[in-house]
């Protein structure tokens, strides 16, 4: 989990080294159209589907929205709070509406053995492979029996083991036996292939929070340590298995989006190679990793944030280029780390505020994502490109409608909260997927900030990054092509109740002339899509 992603060091020599990278962002692309518009083609509204979000506390209801699938391409993992009050009723509730996986921590007792919850000779979970994902914490090498300090602190990097000699009485305190034990993992859902053993989840993430070190000198021992921790674990996976970490990412901009993370360079502990120091091959660091990074052992990155209060503030102003503001935060982790890196990207998503005593409202994490934002999560996001999201909670299980306690502390605030914010979120899984899946089949074509659009009735026309679109106080809008078939998303963040909105889009490319408009009202998600028909004279391809 993770609270505080306010970068705090930011008179440290690692942050101002960050900081000092950015230049000025790119400039908006605007071309002038000449002559009348042609003829406009009609988006087609996505429906919505009416229901009551709950009010009830430490609940929420799957079934505001009826059965549909995340496309074979997509992922999405259950790492939420209440997957026990619809299991037992109906333990696939939530791999049909819309989750491909479910955290461990999530899992009910007929899914997985262990220790305390036996199973008999010969049973095997219900759960297949590519419905388990395994999120790994700094407990798991911190405590017993690997004893791995530098697993909560990366300055400890130095004095780590990456492979202890066999007749050591402390050989399990090394990165490469922590590892190594991770394919017994296959022995909980009793699914071990018979020649060797294998990590048999689909979806491994790791969750160290330990990349920052205090002093500079210390990079180089933290990057052999991040590059050979990967690197070991891929040969206890399975041939599907799949792992990233929350950190590092090429790049965090913690919430923010500015102009000028798109000329920053990949962050360090992502993108600086193994090498050895003077004391990492006494401690066990192999030749084979040399040269090497974190990212070529990763199958994917994980850019994304959680949200602070004034995010989810409408009464305050979000358009300065360094305002925090949600869905320009949302779209532009993944504009600026997707090139960055060609890896596939998975966010960690959070429907409540993380907790920072820095801003108001945030000490706890007692705010839900306003209803347009958590249904725009759903949707925005996937028009980025993106492979996959972790919606995470730091509440596990719930018990509904339990009194207001005296005093509640972090940990224990999941039971005193309304969970609509949820329902709000399937809706908008359900909205794209349920709709439009067809789509997601790999030959999309995502425009992200090549996405053409006018407001003033196609006189100009622009295309905005995020923080363009944040700070010029537009409507937000992104589109997906496929074929001769365009899927349009449109918003006004934050826009007040009676609030309208024109924006224009256009696609000429690909031998296709399409230009539409789309009605905004409030804050509302719009969603619609349309065939786009051809341009005159335009041949169609072999």
């Amino acid at each position: 989990m993770r609270f505080i992603l306010i970068p705090l060091l930011a008179g440290t020599l690692g942050a101002s080294y960050w900081y000092a990278r950015y230049v000025r962002g790119p400039e908006p692309i605007t071309t002038l159209h000449q002559g009348d518009l042609p003829s406009q083609t009609a988006l087609n509204p996505t429906p919505r589907q009416a229901f009551t979000p709950t009010t009830r506390k430490g609940y929420w209801n799957p079934d505001v929205v009826g059965d549909f699938t995340l496309p074979a391409t997509k992922s999405l993992t259950f790492s939420g709070a209440g997957r026990n009050l619809h299991v037992d009723q109906d333990w696939s509730k939530l791999f049909r509406r819309g989750f491909s996986s479910v955290d461990k921590t999530r899992m009910s007792p007929d899914e997985f053995r262990s220790e305390w919850n036996k199973k008999p000779e010969g049973w095997t979970s219900r759960l297949k492979p590519s419905q388990r994902a395994l999120t790994i914490g700094q407990g798991y090498m911190a405590d017993a029996p690997f004893h791995i300090g530098w697993s909560r602190s990366g300055d400890k990097a130095s004095e780590t083991w990456y492979v202890r000699p066999w007749g050591d009485q402390n050989y399990k305190n090394s990165v490469s036996w922590a590892m190594l034990e991770l394919n017994g993992e296959c022995t909980n859902f009793g699914d071990c292939p018979p020649d060797k053993r294998l990590l048999t989840y689909g979806k491994v993430f790791f969750d160290l929070e330990n990349e920052g070190v205090g002093n500079v000198l210390n990079r180089q021992e933290q990057v052999n340590m991040y590059v050979f921790m990967m690197k070991t674990l891929r040969q206890w996976l399975s041939p599907y298995t799949e792992v990233g970490s929350i950190a590092p990412v090429p790049l965090n901009g913690y919430g923010y989006s500015r102009a000028r993370d798109f000329n920053a360079s990949a962050e360090w502990l992502w993108a600086m190679p193994a090498k050895h120091t003077e004391t990492s091959r006494q401690r066990g660091m192999p030749d084979d990793i040399v040269g090497k990074t974190f990212a070529d052992f990763v199958d994917f990155q994980m850019p994304g944030t959680y949200y602070m209060y004034p995010e989810f503030d409408y009464s305050i102003t979000h358009n300065d280029d360094g305002a925090r503001h949600w869905l320009g935060a949302l779209l532009h982790e993944q504009e600026v780390n997707r090139r960055l890196s060609p890896k596939k990207r998975i966010a960690w998503q959070w429907l409540f505020n993380t907790q920072s005593s820095e801003f108001n409202n945030s000490e706890k994490a007692k705010n839900a994502a306003p209803p347009a934002i958590a249904e725009g999560i759903a949707v925005f996001y996937w028009f980025t490109g993106a492979y996959g999201a972790l919606l995470w909670d730091d509440a596990t299980d719930l018990k509904p409608d339990q009194p207001t306690p005296a005093e509640v502390n972090q940990q224990g605030l999941g039971n005193d909260r309304v969970y609509a914010c949820y329902e709000h979120y399937v809706h908008g899984l359900w909205r794209l997927f349920k709709h439009h899946g067809d789509l997601f089949n790999g030959r999309e074509k995502y425009l992200n900030e090549q996405t053409e659009c006018s407001v003033d009735g196609g006189k100009t026309w622009y295309k905005y990054t995020a923080n363009q679109m944040k700070t010029q106080d537009v409507p937000f809008v992104r589109a997906i092509v496929n074929g001769n078939q365009i899927l349009v998303a449109a918003t006004q963040p934050y826009g007040k109740a009676s609030q309208r909105e024109q924006v224009m889009v256009r696609y000429i490319e690909d031998g296709y002339q399409f230009y539409t408009t789309i009605n905004l009202k409030g804050d509302e998600i719009y969603l619609g899509r349309a065939t786009m028909p051809k341009a005159a004279g335009a041949r169609k391809k072999a």
